[in-house]
C-alpha cells in the first residue's frame, strides 16, 4: 500500500468562524476528525492548551484536524454546543461530535485523546496494512522492499515500534549487525520492552550465536555420546538456533536446565528468555517451551 505524504500544517489547523463551520468543521470530519478549540484572548488555560493543540495535531500528520474558534467573536457556534466554560474542546468525525473535554489538559492526556480519536476513525489502518505487507517481503526473502516499507511507515510514525522491530531485522537479515543495532537505539524509552523491540534486540543478540559451535550432526553425537557435557549441549542449541530449528534449540535448553539449572550462571535460562523474546510471545514454540520452564521452576 503506497503511503500518502502528510498534509501541511496550515491545512490542520486554522482558526474557524461561523460562516465556515460548516465545512472546516462538519464538511472535513467525514475524511478525518476534526478537534475544535473554543478559545478566548483572555483566558489563561486557553493559552497553555492552544499550543499543546496544535503541537500534537501537527505530529499526527493529517490523520486529524484542529479548528480554533474565538467565542468572543462567534457566541452562536459555542452556544449552540452549550459551552459554558473555556477551553471547551469537541470532535467532530462524519458530521457529528463524538468526544470532548474543557479545562485544562496535560500533554498526556491530550496525546491519548487524539490517540483514541484516530483508532476510532480507523486512521490507522493504512499503517496497519502496510506493516503486514512488509512483514510479509521480509517473510518471503524481498528484504530490501521489506526495509523500504517499513522505513515509509517510520516517516508516517518515527516512534512505531512494530516497524522499527522489522526495519531492524531487515537490515539484520542483509547482514548489517551495526545497523540493526543502531536503528534500535531510536526506540522511544517507553517502548524499549514492546514485544517487537525486543524481538528484534535478541535476534541480534543471537546472531552471533553457533559461529563457531560447530555443526548440528557432530556437536548431537557428542551429546549423544556423554549427555552430561553440558557445553556440547549448549552449543548443540546455539547451533540448532543458527540454523533456524528453535523448536529443537528450546528442547535441549530445556534438558540443559533440567540437568543442571545453575551451569555457567544459569546459562541455560537465560538464552531461553533470549530465544523466547526472539520469536515473540505468541510463537507456538515459545509457548510450549515457558510452559515446559515453569513445570521445571515450580516443581
Amino acid at each position: 500500500m503506497e503511503l500518502k505524504p502528510a498534509a501541511q500544517t496550515d491545512t490542520l489547523i486554522k482558526d474557524g468562524d461561523e460562516a465556515g463551520f460548516m465545512a472546516d468543521v462538519v464538511d472535513a470530519s467525514m475524511e478525518v476528525p476534526v478537534i475544535v478549540d473554543f478559545w478566548a484572548p483572555w483566558c489563561g488555560p486557553c493559552k497553555s492548551l492552544g499550543p499543546t493543540l496544535e503541537k500534537a495535531v501537527t505530529e499526527a500528520k493529517g490523520k486529524v484536524r484542529l479548528v480554533k474558534i474565538d467565542v468572543d467573536q462567534n457566541p452562536r457556534i459555542a452556544a449552540q454546543l452549550r459551552v459554558q466554560s473555556i477551553p471547551a474542546v469537541f470532535a467532530f468525525y462524519k458530521g457529528q461530535p463524538i468526544d470532548g473535554f474543557m479545562g485544562a489538559q496535560s500533554p498526556a492526556q491530550i496525546k491519548d485523546f487524539i490517540a483514541r480519536l484516530i483508532e476510532g476513525s480507523g486512521g490507522n489502518a493504512g499503517l496497519e496494512e502496510a506493516l503486514a505487507m512488509a512483514e510479509e517481503m521480509l517473510d518471503e526473502g524481498a528484504v530490501a522492499d521489506a526495509a523500504q516499507t517499513f522505513a515509509a511507515i517510520l516517516a508516517e510514525d518515527e516512534g512505531n515500534a512494530a516497524a522499527l522491530g522489522g526495519l531492524a531485522r531487515a537490515h539484520l537479515a542483509l547482514g548489517e549487525v551495526e545497523k540493526a543495532a543502531a536503528i534500535l537505539d531510536l526506540a522511544p524509552k517507553e517502548k524499549l520492552n514492546d514485544p517487537a523491540i525486543l524481538a528484534a534486540r535478541a535476534q541480534i543478540e543471537l546472531a552471533g550465536t553457533g559461529a563457531d559451535a560447530g555443526e548440528v550432526a557432530r556437536l548431537g553425537a557428542e551429546v549423544e555420546r556423554d549427555p552430561a557435557n553440558h557445553q556440547a549441549r549448549f552449543d548443540l542449541a546455539d547451533a540448532l538456533i543458527a540454523k533456524g530449528d528453535a523448536e529443537e534449540a528450546i528442547a535441549q535448553l530445556l534438558e540443559l536446565f533440567r540437568r543442571d539449572r545453575e551451569w555457567n550462571d544459569g546459562a541455560a535460562k537465560a538464552r531461553l528468555f533470549t530465544l523466547f523474546d526472539s520469536l515473540g510471545p505468541k510463537h507456538p514454540a515459545v509457548l510450549k517451551g515457558r510452559r515446559g520452564l515453569s513445570s521445571m521452576i515450580f516443581a
